[in-house]
């Protein structure tokens, strides 16, 4: 079996309207003498394949093709069989070879979520740690099951975050993502999990851009948790130890903040198609983050040309905001983006008086001075100014 078959069956399953798990039995694998091998399906599940119950006295059958292991295809029959004595549901046909119906996968787990008319998803678990991991997937116990799993809307965005962190922390291959992975990380667990498109970040880039850094620091402390909850539980043999465990776990969410920042702001401009150069090199090899529309564009246009953007990204800049003022000397006017939450009036007339130009996420704008709120850009606001200067 694939590492990945587990996360693939939670996947399949979030993402399906109706799903399904049972414990493979002898009765399934035809070990006992019973009637055909197949696997039977209770009768409260009837609704995995068809419109409406069978009724006694009628057999009734649909042909579906299913997907196994994300690997093979099968032309199967799911059946009710009601002429007789009998009364029961069976999935059948799954070809010769068919793998998961032999004498070793009894006690396995047979999980199915439908994923378009008559086609359908299967994963058979075998390991108990799978089986463990499926059921805290979905908050049933080894009880629950030969049933309909619940809908994944009855999952909280919580629950599917905690999934969805576990799901990128099984993944990973080093001790630390690069800040580039974990924020593009970050972005794609937001998006699935509270179902959102990229489309949501040309009405509100203010909005998404913090649900993008919270959810990108509430995974790096997933993976923090993960990585070093048991070492910090243990005391530590001398002080020294001590001080370089917190020295590392500190400096690395240093170096990842001020980078997460960039990568995000990045992920803005694209969706929003605008064109740039980030890390460009300047006047005296100064490093701007930002500047609009390249690099080449900076040193054929005159000083000051209205076609040229400059933006900072700092994520506090009480102090730091000056570092940007000589940065580009061909845009006089700077735009600084920043997630500091409130400066006093007589910084910002500085800034004002230094031709930067504050911008921030909408929501932050009410924790600085009135008077000075109509001088702060947005995000929104910025982009669309670049925007224009494109078109």
């Amino acid at each position: 079996m694939n590492n990945n078959t587990l996360e693939l069956a939670i996947q399949s399953c979030s993402e399906s309207n109706i799903a399904f798990s049972k414990f493979i039995t002898a009765n399934d694998a035809g070990t006992t003498g019973g009637h055909q091998a197949g696997f039977h399906i209770s009768k409260n599940s009837w609704q995995l394949f068809f419109d409406s119950p069978g009724i006694k006295g009628v057999n009734k059958d649909v042909f579906i093709k299913i997907k196994w292991q994300n690997d093979f295809e099968t032309d199967s029959r799911f059946i009710y069989y009601g002429v007789g004595t009998r009364n029961e549901y069976r999935l059948t046909r799954f070809g010769r070879g068919f793998p998961y119906l032999h004498d070793d996968n009894v006690g396995d787990l047979l999980v199915i979520s439908k994923k378009a008319d008559k086609y359908y998803e299967a994963f058979v678990l075998s390991s108990d740690d799978d089986i463990e991991g499926f059921f805290s997937a979905f908050g049933i116990s080894s009880t629950e099951t030969n049933r309909l799993l619940p809908k994944a809307t009855e999952l909280t965005v919580e629950e599917k975050l905690e999934i969805l962190f576990q799901q990128f922390l099984d993944r990973l291959t080093v001790d630390f993502p690069p800040t580039i992975e974990l924020a593009t990380g970050a972005r794609r667990i937001f998006f699935e999990a509270y179902s959102l498109s990229q489309k949501s970040v040309l009405s509100k880039p203010d909005v998404e851009i913090l649900n993008w850094i919270s959810t990108e620091f509430d995974l790096f402390k997933f993976i923090e948790n993960d990585r070093y909850g048991e070492i910090i539980k243990t005391p530590f043999p001398t002080v020294e130890n001590l001080i370089k465990t917190a020295n590392t776990i500190l400096n690395r969410r240093k170096s990842r903040a001020g980078k997460s920042l960039e990568h995000h702001l990045s992920e803005v401009f694209n969706i929003w198609n605008l064109s740039y150069t980030p890390q460009a090199i300047t006047e005296t090899k100064k490093k701007p983050d930002f500047i609009f529309p390249n690099i080449e564009t900076y040193f054929t246009e005159p000083k000051g040309s209205p076609k040229l953007v400059f933006l900072g990204a700092k994520t506090t800049c009480k102090d730091r905001w000056r570092q940007i003022v000589g940065e580009a000397d061909r845009i006089p006017q700077k735009h600084l983006f920043t997630l500091q939450q409130g400066i006093s009036s007589n910084q910002l007339k500085e800034m004002r008086l230094s031709g930067v130009t504050l911008v921030v996420p909408k929501p932050y704008l009410t924790s600085f001075p009135k008077e000075h709120r109509e001088d702060i850009w947005t995000l929104d606001k910025f982009v669309k100014h670049v925007v224009n200067t494109q078109s």
